[in-house]
């Protein structure tokens, strides 16, 4: 039989000590030593074990490799189904985290509720909560708020006041639940370890089990995780690599739009967003998420329109800049919200060199309405146009949309899904967009009502955006 203990590893050189101390006497690492379950077998047993399994599986050719089709299971909350790829699949683990306060409980709960109701027929119990933060009684209250308490999904939401991860499990393999739900992953503890709740052995060990659990019943199990100050998740990075996916809920806490992304999904695709608003009754889908991030018609400058693509969905953005003289002594101020600070560093790079403003000297505030956070290149010219709008003090021509990658030479890159992101500007009454003119002849189809203004370089691209204004802006409409 195997035996469980308990040893504090090493985790730069694996070996494995009784106590814990703060530097390994093997490697000199400082503080890698981390307690774990260490299963000693009994002599024999894995010589046993290897007799057993010999043959037990044997090579296959790449194309007579066959896939097992994957049954999703609805959440009833489309963004989320979205940002999974279609749903949850059945034995998978899955990881969202998100700030405090950001609306994490909220989301599964409303899950659990939509797992509820296309529960199969006869289910006594269709989602098991196990809830390690919040009491009974305080769930209550959210699924009052929520309107799920008179709901008939009510009563198949079965809700666990449980700390023990065994318990948990025994709970859930009695009660076999369409979807288990821990709340959080940080507050569960295993006997068998001494160390606190949200320690680095607990957290890893627990994730452990319940991924265990999750492949061998079949059952999707969806697990809350902190985030620490710099919003990266809580704990070991093992445990991301032993989720299946990685959801991340993000967002202003004070504003009501939430952004929900996938960086981890071995069942889908990574790059599709959701676009959830928060209201006083729950989480609620955004009926139309391109315009969510367009701010009201303003002739102010420094203000433009961006057309970019988040996965296969085309999100029309306002980008705002703000470029005022430095207000006292040492470095110039560079903030930043949702835009990658390198980019804004080279962009104040090219127009000073390129372009011929000086923007070195000033005080530099640029920003993205709504919390979105943008990575891709397409943003490096609205943004350049933003600035250069800023510091001249002259507003973008209304109506105008901007897309395109800004080289080191000035010159204007293609960006991909450039035909999608004009037909959604299209659609929401833009009357211009300008693009690189490489990719004009390639992917940019005339369009009625869209005057597409094909430009090489970024200084041209200054010249064209800042001219007259041509039309009043679409969110001034109705």
């Amino acid at each position: 039989m195997a035996r469980t203990q308990s040893r504090y590893v090493c985790q730069a050189c694996g070996e494995s000590f009784l106590r814990w101390e703060g530097q390994c006497r093997t490697c000199g690492a400082w503080n890698t030593l981390v307690e774990t379950l260490v299963h000693e077998r009994a002599p024999g047993a894995r010589a046993a074990a290897k007799a057993r399994h010999t043959g037990g599986s044997v090579p296959v050719a790449l194309r007579d490799l066959t896939e097992a089709p994957l049954r999703r299971r609805p959440t009833g909350i489309g963004e989320l189904d979205r940002v999974l790829g279609g749903g949850l699949v059945p034995g998978s683990l899955v990881l969202l985290g998100g700030e405090p306060g950001i609306g994490k409980s909220t989301l599964v709960l409303e899950a659990a509720a939509g797992i509820a109701r296309g529960a199969r027929a006869g289910a006594e119990v269709a989602v098991l909560y196990a809830s390690g933060e919040e009491s009974g009684g305080q769930l209550r209250l959210r699924a009052q708020r929520l309107g799920l308490a008179d709901d008939p999904a009510g009563e198949r939401v079965h809700v666990l006041a449980e700390t023990d991860v065994e318990r948990i499990i025994e709970h859930a393999l009695a009660s076999r639940p369409d979807l288990l739900i821990v709340d959080s992953i940080q507050t569960v503890t295993l006997d068998a370890l001494d160390g606190p709740a949200g320690s680095v052995g607990q957290v890893r060990e627990a994730a452990s089990r319940l991924l265990g659990f999750a492949k061998d019943s079949g059952v999707p199990v969806v697990l809350v995780g902190h985030v620490t100050k710099d919003g990266s998740l809580a704990g070991p990075k093992t445990l991301e690599h032993l989720v299946d996916a990685v959801l991340a809920l993000e967002g202003e806490r004070f504003g009501t739009l939430r952004l929900l992304r996938a960086t981890k999904n071995r069942f889908g695709s990574t790059e599709e967003v959701g676009v959830l608003e928060m209201a006083g009754s729950g989480l609620r889908e955004v009926p139309d998420p391109a315009r969510a991030f367009l701010g009201p018609a303003t002739d102010a400058a420094g203000t433009a329109v961006a057309a970019t693509l988040e996965g296969s969905r085309p999100l029309l953005v306002e980008v705002q800049a703000l470029v005022a003289p430095a207000g006292g002594f040492g470095a110039p101020r560079r903030t930043v919200s949702g835009i990658e600070p390198s980019r804004l560093a080279l962009l104040i790079a090219v127009l000073g060199r390129r372009v011929g403003l000086d923007l070195g000297g000033q005080d530099i505030y640029a920003s993205l309405a709504g919390g979105l956070s943008v990575a891709e290149p397409a943003l490096d010219l609205p943004l350049a146009v933003a600035l250069a709008s800023s510091f001249r003090d002259a507003p973008v021509a209304a109506g105008t949309v901007l897309v395109g990658e800004v080289g080191l030479l000035g010159e204007l890159r293609p960006v991909g899904g450039l035909e999608r992101r004009l037909r959604e500007a299209a659609r929401l009454g833009f009357g211009r967009a300008i693009v690189p003119a490489g990719a004009s002849r390639a992917d940019a189809t005339e369009l009625a009502d869209l005057d597409i203004v094909a430009v090489p370089t970024l200084q041209a691209a200054l010249a064209v955006a800042l001219g007259p204004a041509r039309r009043r802006h679409p969110a001034s409409k109705g």
